[in-house]
């Protein structure tokens, strides 16, 4: 037999792919069945309805059939509407439905039974109207012979305190081998086909991001065709138009490898025979890519071994009775003889802890760096078919979904000019196929569902499938079995913590197995992302307090874990009591509040979690809080708060790499997206409008290009960066961003006379700086003065009166003059002109402005804010952007050369219809920080920003979870402080 047919042979598909067609009845009909009907009972479950892709079913149509008409057998089926085979097909073929199978002997099912739906009660005898019960049995993929802690409490109903013969029967079919000791009821050649397609479709879009269609663009998804022959034939015309026409020049050969030997891997091969395939051993990969001559109209198939990466640590060949003898004395180089020089890799192998990784982190830096060298788009895609989460590759943080099959992901150990892997790695393959999935499993449970029922009806089964039954029974007669006695610990732990949830919801007792609890304070812009995420901890609460009911409520409807509590924040004795009652404390509301909120923390032993800038006030809080063990962090949301987290895991890597840092240039800003910014100011308010304008009247002290400058805080929108060259698509400047030189120590950037430049910086769009320049030369920034109004176009007028100290008429022209006397004549019509858009000008049209004012005089900065808040806001349907950029030039350590690299760090994200790009910006960091923290992550005490390694290592992996990855790159050359510089003395020379 050949390979190709032993692939394709009734060992991997052994029912036809094809649906039966049965005649519909007109009706369904519901019927309850008593223990008078003298037949062994089957029931069918339905699949846990949260489960939205689980259509497996584990008995089709056709079997029933054949236990109704051979077997004398009874059938019962759950109704599903989801279930691949309709239900109809069950009624006609004989089967009777029923709500909860509760008379069925055996219950079948796939995944396992949900707890409220688990029916563990005895059962009537088959063939007695009445007298004893016995137990019934039940078959599952239960996921607890690992003693995973999250099903211990299902586990627990099949046991008893003592041994009872009426207690159900726990059968899994994971645990069903045969004479070879092998797995013979399962799915891993379907997951291997699934696996495969998944990972093409996944490689296309990657070869897309990187300007490249590739003929795998037109990959099937799984789950997109009836069955499997459907989906080859659509994999053949792929692989008829490669033969034709070839794949793209620029990619090179296209070379997949594939690992493991089981059935994911036959399952892998079985569908890649679609393709045009080559088959290549290890040995001959670096000819094959480096040859231009390679044939682009096949695909390379590298099957590799164990013998082909395995190696001996004192040098020795690799065997495999040795090996599973002595699997410490091994280490893989699957990271140089065969990574680097593959399109798509595949991996089928599984992974036991005590046995070499098949590539660990530091291993994919290698094999990624090697792979640069040799070409292009290599190592870039991988297909994790056998999803163990850090096992064989250590690099694979999560298993995906088949809704989102693929992602980007760097460890945070890769160095930063590396690129991010593309993932596949769906823990449900198989259920993409669910009627080739189904047929297969149906056809080799049948032998042992026979067995079970010959043995309920006491008739001599064939002994092999009996004994292969009772060593996959986890549990019977109410007690562990086998090897499986080991589960009581486990379950013994579930009980133990159960007991105490119970007291503790009967007010007996207080422990730490309560859900934690984290205080928000505050409910305002940017608090419904950090609620989001923390809400999706099922063992934490949070409660949100604030002064607005209806904020913290729509924040908090739609989570069951979430509660909204009033909040006046001047009630101190209210604020303290929430404080006590919480493990964390989250703080969004205004900086001035923070001291009093930090206080009270340290009063009551309680961490505290804030995105503001580390006040005096604050930074003195230091020592008492390192006394109390109290955490106050801050810093943790944007601008401050991501940009610091990026820059001290690039500089990190820059310093592992021996990289000496020469310059330090941060920019960041939230603005309207192009398209929502034709307004005044070219902004728009995604946070606090107040904060905005307070950031406008900062003084900033940094170093560019070799020369300390200090800018006081009434120069600061004068002295600005017309040009700020991060991006070749929009034009931006920049306003430096307070006091940047304490960063040299911060950031490790080294002494401060050795570095050219270390300067942070905001983003505007061009004519911000101008505008808010003149808005604050009339009066409208003023803090200090005060002023009653009567109508809001009074506003810049009675503002520009308190500036100058006269009257001006109430009149446009009057205002035009006095305008003209503080500013050109040029600069003062276009003020006019935006604040006629505003609403505030004299004589002008008041339109859209808010609709009260407040009768006692205020500081015109306050009225100025409501305006800004109400005409600068986002409309629904509009976006916000948020861009941050790093750029540190640097040089090697030990090198005599003088050439600079210069390495770029950036973000770019958009709001979207859930959430502004601000809110996830800022809210993100603090809920991954405040989780950080709560879960005990964070060692440090007292005042702190987020510079442990371990914390702002989270809050990155958080963010790049969320789609907020930093792009890395490294180019040589000079950095943008030239440009920088040049601007900034241009527009000193214009003041």
């Amino acid at each position: 037999m050949t390979i190709a047919s032993l692939r394709r042979s009734p060992q991997y598909l052994p029912r036809p792919l094809t649906k039966r067609v049965y005649s519909l009845p007109a009706r369904r009909t519901l019927v309850t069945v008593s223990p008078e009907h003298a037949k062994v009972t089957v029931g069918i479950r339905r699949e846990d309805p949260s489960r939205i892709w689980e259509r497996r079913c584990p008995v089709t149509p056709d079997e029933v059939a054949q236990l109704i008409q051979h077997f004398d057998v009874n059938v019962l089926i759950q109704d599903c509407d989801r279930r691949v085979f309709p239900v109809d097909q069950f009624i006609k073929a004989g089967a009777k439905l029923h709500p909860t199978l509760e008379p069925a002997h055996i219950v079948v099912g796939i995944k396992e039974t949900p707890l409220n739906e688990l029916v563990t009660s005895p059962v009537s005898s088959p063939g007695l109207r009445s007298g004893p019960s016995i137990p019934r049995t039940h078959l599952m993929f239960s996921h607890t012979t690992k003693g995973q802690p999250y099903n211990m409490e299902l586990l627990s109903r099949f046991l008893s305190p003592q041994e009872n013969p009426l207690s159900p029967r726990l059968i899994d079919y994971e645990l069903l081998v045969g004479e070879d000791g092998k797995r013979t009821v399962g799915f891993g050649w379907f997951a291997g086909v699934a696996g495969v397609l998944e990972s093409l479709s996944a490689l296309a879009h990657a070869h897309l991001e990187l300007g490249v269609t590739s003929p795998f663009l037109y990959t099937p998804r799984p789950h997109t065709h009836p069955s499997i022959p459907s989906l080859r034939s659509a994999l053949r015309s792929i692989g008829q138009d490669i033969a034709e026409n070839g794949t793209p020049k620029a990619l090179g050969p296209f070379v997949i490898g594939l690992t493991g030997s089981g059935k994911v891997t036959q399952g892998c091969l079985s569908i890649l025979d679609e393709l045009p395939i080559v088959n290549v051993a290890v040995k001959d990969l670096p000819g094959l890519v480096s040859n231009p001559g390679t044939d682009l109209h096949k695909i390379y198939l590298v099957h590799a071994l164990p013998q082909d990466y395995l190696t001996r640590s004192d040098g020795g060949q690799y065997s495999r009775d040795d090996y599973y003898k002595n699997p410490a004395m091994y280490h893989s180089d699957f990271d140089t003889k065969v990574a680097p020089y593959l399109t798509l890799f595949l991996n089928g192998v599984g992974w036991l802890p005590s046995f070499p990784r098949l590539m660990t982190n530091e291993q994919l830096a290698t094999a990624l760096t090697r792979a640069a060298e040799v070409g292009r788009a290599r190592f870039g895609t991988i297909g994790d078919i056998s999803c163990d989460v850090e096992g064989g590759l250590e690099f694979l943080p999560r298993a995906s979904t088949l809704s989102d099959p693929f992602f980007k992901h760097r460890p945070s150990s890769l160095p930063s000019h590396l690129p991010s892997v593309t993932i596949m790695s769906v823990d449900i393959l198989p259920s993409s196929l669910p009627l080739d999935a189904s047929q297969h499993f149906s056809g080799v449970l049948m032998p042992y569902l026979r067995a079970l029922v010959d043995e309920y009806c006491g008739r001599p089964g064939p002994h092999e499938h009996l004994e292969a039954l009772n060593v996959a029974t986890i549990a019977r007669n109410g007690e562990l079995q086998g090897k499986h006695r080991g589960l009581a610990a486990p379950v013994e732990r579930w009980q133990a913590s159960r007991t105490t949830e119970i007291a503790n919801k009967a007010g007996v007792a207080e422990t730490s197995l309560r859900k934690k609890r984290v205080l928000m304070l505050g409910s305002g812009m940017v608090a419904g992302p950090a609620v989001q995420e923390i809400c999706k901890r099922s063992d934490v609460e949070i409660i949100v307090a604030g002064n607005v009911r209806s904020e913290t409520e729509t924040l908090t409807r739609k989570h069951s874990n979430a509660k909204a509590a009033y909040l006046d924040v001047h009630d101190v004795a209210e604020m303290a009591r929430l404080i006590q009652n919480a493990d964390v404390v989250i703080s969004l509301l205004p900086v001035p509040f923070h001291p009093t909120i930090a206080e009270l923390c340290i009063q009551h032993r309680k961490h505290l979690v804030t995105a503001s800038y580390i006040s005096p006030a604050m930074r003195a809080l230091h020592e008492r809080a390192q006394l109390a063990d109290v955490l106050l962090l801050n810093e943790i949301g944007l601008d401050p708060g991501i940009d610091h987290c990026s820059a001290l895991s690039l500089l990190a890597q820059l310093k592992r790499d021996n990289k000496r840092v020469i310059s330090f240039t941060s920019f960041c800003g939230g603005l309207p997206a192009p398209d929502c910014a034709d307004v005044p100011l070219g902004y728009k308010f995604s946070w606090s409008p107040r904060g905005v304008l307070n950031a406008a009247l900062n003084g900033a002290r940094f170093k560019l290009d070799g020369k300390e400058t200090e800018i006081f805080g009434e120069n600061l929108l004068q002295e600005y960066f017309p040009d700020i060259p991060i991006s070749h698509v929009l034009k931006l400047e920049g306003l430096a961003n307070r006091d940047s030189l304490p960063y040299a120590e911060t950031y490790g950037l080294g002494k401060l006379e050795n570095l050219q430049t270390v300067l942070r910086g905001t983003l505007r769009y061009p004519g911000f700086s101008d505008l808010m320049h003149a808005f604050k030369v009339i009066g409208l920034l003023d803090a200090e003065t005060s002023i009653q109004l009567r109508d809001w176009r009074d506003l810049a007028r009675m503002s520009l009166e308190k500036r100058i100290g006269e009257q001006i008429g109430s009149d446009r022209r009057s205002f035009l003059s006095a305008l003209c006397a503080v500013m050109s004549t040029e600069r003062a019509e276009s003020v006019l002109s935006a604040l006629d858009w505003l609403g505030l000008a004299p004589e002008g049209v008041a339109c859209n402005t808010p609709s009260g004012i407040s009768l006692k005089p205020q500081a015109p900065i306050e009225l100025f804010t409501s305006v800004l808040a109400h005409k600068l806001r986002y409309n629904p349907g509009e976006r916000d952007m948020v861009v941050l950029s790093h750029e540190i030039v640097a040089q090697p350590s030990l090198s005599t050369d003088s050439a600079t690299e210069v390495h770029t760090s950036r973000l770019v994200a958009y709001g979207n219809s859930e959430a502004s790009a601000m809110a996830r910006c800022v809210g993100l960091p603090v809920a991954f920080a405040a989780l950080e923290v709560l879960y005990g992550g964070v060692q440090m005490r007292g005042v702190h920003g987020p510079t442990d390694r371990g914390l702002y290592g989270a809050v990155l992996d958080g963010l790049q979870g969320a789609g907020l990855e930093m792009k890395e790159s490294v180019s040589k050359g000079p950095g943008m402080e030239k440009v920088l510089a040049e601007g900034l003395s241009a527009r000193r020379v214009a003041i």
